[in-house]
């Protein structure tokens, strides 16, 4: 008795009820758990339909082809003919999966590429659309009183932004030629022989501190220095800016005028100018006089919240503050007016921080979001963007190299490589609770302050060099909080300011000879 499917004698035999047929027990389940039918006449057919047949064991004759040496030679070179072929089909289908997966990674690579530039253009109608919304003048409210004689008569309109002009073509030469003046500059620069030197450095400690601000409201925000003066601007959580001689160590003049605490100052090295910002909302510039004394020339009011940095262009001719609204402005000093306002969608908190290049053609921008934002000032597009940082960046300071850019946080202080843009330097000096408030470099790029609880002062090195602590001074306020650092010229002092209302130089002793 031959099985119906295979025509050999089976092993296991199986017979159906239903059609009497004799099958081999494994194939005929194989076939019945895909097909559930007989195989021979097609009718439903399940497992509790077969029965077992009882024989006796039989040994299986062999092959006639196996019972001679030749025989099992063509049967051997059959087998082999077999197994190549499949390999052959194999290797086929190899190929065949290869290049669909080939086509679908392309696929995939393509659609990618698509989506980024889809949202590249989304991003950049967003940007565009909203600074239209901020140069769109104010609309009119419609009038609704009336005269006497039936004439409609306008209320009294509240006034309307004006229409930003932008960065003009003569502008953006005048920059770009300053960038190549200075960029050739730095190239031959080397280090003033004058510069202290670290050893001496070392010596420093506090030689004077000056009462500057109220006791109602203590406490200094911001410190700039002229050099060329030897004169230091402080910005007061009292609302007040103070001009201060230091080689005379008295007042110079108060600059009075803002409602709430100046976030921010900086002296401009032509004119005699001061610019002045505010946490109410405003910028003001003060021109200097006879004997000191300084009058507001002008106030700007391009922003609607607080104003937390302002920094000035290398020309002199411009600057850019930053702030709490989520945008950053530049403006002409020249005819003290903002020539653009520009607004990122992809920024999500407002501005904490911003600063120039030393050549000028980059600003720097940090944010409440943790992120430093790289814009080409003149496209005003973000063209790098630097993610390491926790909380808010406090501030951030370019070296005179021109390549290093140091960022201060609640996490401590980052140094980049602007060439590579990556972090390959961090200091983290405090716990998580005290921020680091204030990093800056010195004006050769010799040195790095840095202070939150205390002032550390590190010399550079390079990227692979190490940065070695020259000395760590204590904040003397009491209040662990030092708010800012100023390097003076070759680091001849440094001025710093805490939440109390002392300005304090630090620098070397003053030696006294007997007569």
């Amino acid at each position: 008795m031959f099985c119906a499917i295979s025509g050999l004698t089976p092993e296991e035999p199986v017979i159906s009820k239903r059609s009497g047929l004799l099958f081999e027990r494994r194939l005929i389940e194989k076939h019945l758990a895909e097909n559930g039918t007989c195989p021979v006449t097609g009718e439903s057919l399940t497992e509790e339909d077969l029965l077992p047949v009882k024989t006796n064991k039989a040994v299986k004759p062999r092959p006639v082809t196996a019972t001679s040496i030749p025989g099992m030679l063509g049967m051997f070179q059959n087998e082999w003919d077999a197994v190549v072929l499949s390999n052959y089909h194999l290797e086929q289908q190899l190929n065949n999966a290869r290049q669909e997966l080939s086509h679908a990674l392309y696929q995939h690579d393509a659609a990618c590429r698509v989506i980024a530039r889809l949202k590249t253009e989304r991003d950049d109608a967003r940007t565009l659309l909203a600074q239209a919304e901020l140069q769109r003048p104010a609309a009119l409210p419609e009038a609704d009183a009336v005269t006497s004689n039936g004439k409609r008569e306008l209320e009294q309109l509240p006034p309307a932004k004006t229409l930003k002009q932008g960065i003009s073509d003569e502008m953006i030469a005048e920059l770009t030629q300053c960038n190549a003046d200075l960029s050739s500059l730095r190239k031959k620069r080397q280090i003033p022989p004058t510069l202290v030197k670290a050893e001496n450095l070392e010596q420093y400690s506090v030689i004077s501190s000056h009462p500057l601000h109220k006791t109602s409201r203590p406490g200094i925000l911001s410190i700039d220095i002229h050099h060329q003066k030897d004169v230091i601007l402080t910005g007061g959580n009292d609302g007040n800016a103070i001009v201060f001689d230091r080689s005379s160590g008295e007042i110079v003049a108060s600059l009075v005028g803002h409602s709430k605490k100046v976030t921010s100052v900086k002296f401009v090295a032509r004119d005699d100018l001061v610019l002045t910002a505010s946490a109410d909302k405003t910028v003001k510039i003060w021109q200097g006089g006879e004997e000191g004394a300084y009058s507001c020339k002008q106030t700007l009011k391009e922003h609607s919240a607080e104003i937390r940095a302002i920094t000035v262009h290398p020309t002199n001719r411009f600057f850019v503050t930053a702030s709490d609204d989520k945008t950053w402005a530049f403006y002409d000093l020249n005819s003290g007016t903002c020539t653009t306002q520009v607004t990122d969608a992809a920024v999500q908190d407002g501005y904490t921080a911003a600063s120039f290049h030393p050549d000028g053609l980059i600003l720097g921008t940090g944010t409440a979001e943790s992120l430093v934002r790289i814009w080409d000032v003149k496209s005003q597009n973000n063209v790098a963007k630097f993610e390491g940082h926790s909380g808010p960046v406090t501030e951030l300071s370019f070296s005179e190299n021109g390549y290093f850019l140091a960022t201060a946080a609640s996490d401590g202080v980052k140094v980049w490589d602007l060439r590579k843009l990556k972090n390959f330097r961090s200091f983290s000096p405090y716990d998580p609770s005290t921020p680091t408030s204030t990093v800056q470099f010195d004006h050769s790029g010799s040195y790095l302050a840095l202070a939150g609880s205390d002032i550390r002062v590190f010399q550079t090195g390079s990227v692979k060099q190490e940065w070695n602590l020259v000395k760590t001074f204590p904040d003397l306020s009491g209040s662990n909080k030092v708010t800012c650092v100023r390097f003076g010229p070759d680091a001849s002092f440094l001025a710093v300011g805490s939440t109390d209302r002392h300005l304090r130089i630090l620098g070397a002793p003053v030696t006294t000879t007997d007569a």
